[in-house]
């Protein structure tokens, strides 16, 4: 697809906030206590100022009701960008499964405050529980007109600087495991809930969550009690999206320093970037982020559209490979940069890091494979 004028002007002003309010190493340890930290709430209240938050979420909900091309455009330029903002990534993803089943009220509840700079969790992974989520034991049961829930749930993103956990708990034992799962949506504040964060590549991204006698009203169900795994399916989709959007970003991010720096290294009395080998490999990894650029946007488009029958194969298929192509373009960096894309002042190695993650999160790519796979199979009546 070709972005409107008013598309491209759009990923102009992020990219031009990015490089004036987070552009140097300066800016970015001092919005993270020194880089301990990799979301600065600080940030997301100025990009809420700005009025970008929420962008593709629905006006009637306090969202600014555009499309999610538009916010494509958003994660790939933050990411770009490296502003340290990937908790709004998860509060989106949140949001889509509020929009889908959730009541009038929390629907309100989680746009607006994402909308004014506010995070929001999912808590779904549990120790016994994580590609395998229909396996999940953390229990919520009944106590008069409310609920009472006990057990963990680990690997939760931003947990630790959310106001609420959309968390997953089974509420029935007696069916097939995929059946009897509920959401819920938890404040952070309530009482015997408690986290804690586990030390990772990228400092304190990810936590665990235990709850201990938590009671919740009623109206903390989100959509219909023990339909989980049907409400999840569609959220999850976008998440891969959203997730793949924030990978050419990044891989953009490495390809752009790349570039710079193989155009002013010189061995052997010319600039690196002058050497055949270096040029074509550049061309391969430019070729490859404009290939997931291209499909990515083509899948938003398509949920703009409501076209999404395949959504789970293609939102699979745009993880997958962005995901890889930014692994890929981070090492490949690294690799052009020699002993400088090793050390921490060129800023390449933190790319790497982060690189890592993705194609584990979000399902892994291990499980998107299989999900591509599953929507190559023919119909039983079209096999011959």
């Amino acid at each position: 697809m070709r972005l409107s004028p008013e598309q491209t002007s759009f990923a102009a002003e992020v990219r031009a906030f990015c490089e004036r309010e987070c552009g140097t190493a300066a800016q970015r340890d001092a919005l993270t206590a020194g880089g301990t930290e990799t979301n600065s709430p600080e940030l997301l209240r100025r990009l809420a100022a700005q009025g970008w938050l929420g962008i593709s979420l629905p006006e009637s909900d306090g969202g600014l009701g555009g499309t999610f091309v538009d916010e494509c455009l958003f994660l790939e330029e933050t990411t770009r960008g490296l502003a340290p903002i990937s908790a709004y990534s998860t509060g989106l993803t949140a949001a889509q499964t509020y929009l889908l089943v959730g009541s009038p009220e929390q629907r309100r509840t989680i746009v607006e405050n994402l909308v004014a700079g506010g995070i929001e969790a999912i808590a779904l992974s549990e120790p016994g529980a994580g590609t395998d989520l229909a396996s999940a034991r953390l229990r919520a049961r009944r106590d008069g007109a409310g609920w009472v829930l006990d057990g963990q749930k680990t690997w939760t993103s931003v947990a630790h600087l959310a106001d609420h956990l959309l968390l997953l708990a089974r509420t029935d034992t007696s069916g097939p495991k995929h059946k009897g799962l509920t959401l819920f949506t938890v404040p952070t504040t309530t009482p015997g809930l408690a986290i804690r964060g586990i030390d990772t590549m990228e400092g304190h991204v990810v936590n665990d969550v235990f709850l201990t006698d938590v009671r919740l009203p009623a109206d903390a169900v989100v959509g219909t009690e023990g339909a989980a795994w049907e409400h999840l399916n569609r959220g999850l989709g976008v998440e891969r999206v959203i997730i793949a959007a924030m990978s050419v970003g990044a891989a953009q991010r490495s390809l752009d320093d790349v570039v710079a720096y193989t155009g002013e290294r010189e061995q052997f009395g010319r600039t690196i970037g002058s050497f055949q080998a270096v040029r074509h490999r550049l061309a391969e990894l430019a070729t490859e982020i404009e290939h997931c650029r291209a499909f990515v946007h083509d899948v938003a488009e398509r949920i703009d559209a409501g076209e999404e029958a395949d959504l789970g194969t293609r939102s699979s298929m745009a993880k997958l490979k962005s995901t890889e192509t930014a692994k890929q373009a981070a090492l490949e960096a690294m690799q052009l940069m020699g002993g400088y894309g090793y050390a921490r002042e060129y800023g390449m190695e933190a790319q790497v890091r982060r690189a890592l993650a993705p194609p584990i999160y979000g399902g892994t790519n291990e499980i998107q494979r299989e999900i591509i796979s599953r929507g190559l199979r023919a119909p039983a009546k079209e096999r011959t």
